[in-house]
C-alpha cells in the first residue's frame, strides 16, 4: 500500500495487471476461463452473493447501447442465479431509461439487496440503473453520467435539457427586445409541439425513476439524521432523491452528456459511495475482471457480455461479407481482400481449394478454425460465411 495524504489507498495499479495479462498472452479461451475466475473471487469477497456482469464495448462500431435486446439475455442469466444478494458489474455507454426499468422491475423480483459495481464507466442510462441499487461500489478513475435524455433530430444528437433550454433563451430574448430575430425562424419552422412535449416528457421520466429509486432502496436504511439524532421521513427521503434527480440531469450543470462524475461529484450530492480501493484484495479483483473484459473485447468481434461465474451470453459483430468474384472449378485457390472491423487494416487472404497451391506472395493462408487473427490489432474474426461462400461457388472444400 501507499500513503495518499491522510489515508492509505491499496496499490493495484491496472497497468501492472494489464502487462502481466498481455505478457501471458491469453487467447479467447483463457480470457474466458480468467475472467469468470475473478467473477467467483468477487463473489467470494463479497461474502457468497451472486454476480452478474453486463457488459458493452464502449467505443466499439456495435449497437452497443442498452436496448430492448438487451432484456432476454439479462432475465437468462439472472436465471441460473440464487440467494437474495446480487452484485451487477456494469460497464455500458448508456442507452434506453425504458428497458432499464425492465431490467430493474426484473431483477428486484428476484433479489431482496443488489449492489452496482462500477470498474469502468456506466454513462446515462447506466447512471440511473446504478441509482436502483442499495450499494454502489466505484474507485478513483469509476464513472457515472449526467442522465438528460437525449433526442436525434435532422439526423443530430442533442440533450433534451440543453434543447429545452435554448428554446427559452429564444422567447426570453422575443420578450426582452419584442421581436424575433429572423435566424431564429429556420430554426423554429422545424420545430413541433409534439418534439417539445417528448424532451419534457424524457426529463421527467428520468428524474421519476431516479427519485422513486432512491427513495426506496439506496435510502432504506437511512433512518436517522447523523446530526439531530432525529427519525428520517419518508417525504426527507424523498426530497434528498429528488435533489439528486435534479442535479444528475442538469444539463446546464455538466454542459456536456459524456461528463464523468466520479466518486467525490456524487458524495458532494450527499450520496454514499463505497470506495472498494479501501479493500485491496476486492480491488485487485474487480480490476482484473475489468481488464480482463477489456482485453476481451479489444481482440474480438464481442460487443456485448452479460455473464456470472458460471454462464454466459455473448454478442457479436456481423461480419461484412467481402466482395468475392466468381470461383471457377478449375482454380486451385481463391484469394480476398479481408477488412479488420476493428482496425481497418486489409489482409489478403488465400483459401486453397487443391492440394499444395503456391501461396501467393503477400497473402497469408485461409485459417483452419476459420478465425482470422488481424495482424495488425489481434482482432479474432469469424470466416465460417466466406469459407461457406467460396465452398458453394467452386463446389469444393477448401484445403488447409
Amino acid at each position: 500500500m501507499k500513503k495518499n495524504a491522510d489515508r492509505f489507498v491499496p496499490f493495484c495499479g491496472i497497468m501492472a495487471i494489464y502487462s502481466d495479462y498481455l505478457e501471458k498472452g491469453f487467447d479467447w479461451k483463457s480470457l474466458n476461463e480468467e475472467r469468470k475466475k475473478q467473477l467467483t473471487t468477487i463473489s467470494r469477497l463479497r461474502g457468497g452473493r451472486s454476480v452478474f456482469a453486463y457488459a458493452s464495448a464502449i467505443g466499439k462500431q456495435a449497437p452497443n447501447a442498452i436496448d430492448f435486446d438487451d432484456l432476454l439475455p439479462v432475465q437468462d442469466q439472472i436465471r441460473n442465479l440464487s440467494g437474495k444478494q446480487l452484485d451487477v458489474i456494469i460497464e455500458t455507454p448508456g442507452g434506453f431509461a425504458e428497458v432499464v426499468e425492465d431490467i430493474v422491475k426484473h431483477i428486484r423480483s428476484c433479489f431482496e439487496e443488489v449492489a452496482v459495481i462500477v470498474p469502468g464507466q456506466a454513462k446515462s442510462a447506466g447512471t440511473i440503473m446504478a441509482m436502483a441499487a442499495d450499494e454502489i461500489l466505484m474507485e478513483s478513475t469509476s464513472a457515472l453520467g449526467p442522465i438528460d435524455a437525449q433526442i436525434i433530430q435532422a439526423g443530430k444528437k442533442y440533450s433534451a435539457h440543453a434543447y429545452l433550454e435554448g428554446l427559452e433563451k429564444i422567447k426570453k430574448e422575443v420578450v426582452d427586445t419584442g421581436q424575433l430575430n429572423r435566424a431564429y425562424i429556420p430554426i423554429l419552422q422545424n420545430i413541433s409541439p409534439g418534439e417539445i412535449q417528448n424532451c419534457e416528457n424524457l426529463q421527467k421520466f428520468s428524474k421519476r425513476l431516479v427519485t422513486d429509486w432512491l427513495s426506496a432502496y439506496k435510502f432504506r436504511t437511512w433512518t436517522t439524521h447523523s446530526t439531530t439524532g432525529k427519525p428520517v421521513t419518508s417525504a426527507e427521503r424523498e426530497a434528498r432523491a429528488a435533489e439528486i434527480a435534479e442535479k444528475l440531469c442538469d444539463h446546464g450543470h455538466w454542459l456536456t452528456h459524456g461528463r464523468s462524475i466520479g466518486i467525490a461529484d456524487l458524495r458532494g450530492m450527499k450520496l454514499r459511495i463505497t470506495d472498494y480501493q479501501e479493500t485491496p484484495e476486492l480491488c485487485d479483483a474487480i480490476r482484473r475482471y475489468y481488464v480482463l473484459l477489456k482485453m476481451t473485447f479489444d481482440t474480438s468481434n464481442t460487443y456485448k457480455i452479460y455473464e456470472t461465474p458460471n454462464s454466459q451470453v455473448y454478442k457479436f459483430i456481423q461480419q461484412t461479407m467481402p466482395p468475392l468474384k466468381a470461383v471457377p472449378p478449375n482454380v486451385s485457390n481463391a484469394l480476398f481482400d479481408f477488412t479488420c472491423p476493428n482496425c481497418q487494416t486489409t489482409t489478403k487472404i488465400q483459401a486453397n481449394l487443391k492440394p499444395k497451391a503456391p501461396l501467393v506472395q503477400g497473402a497469408v493462408p485461409f485459417p483452419t478454425d476459420n478465425v482470422f487473427v488481424c495482424p495488425a490489432c489481434s482482432n479474432r474474426n469469424d470466416l465460417t460465411k466466406i469459407r461457406n461462400q467460396i465452398e458453394a461457388q467452386a463446389r469444393r472444400k477448401i484445403i488447409q
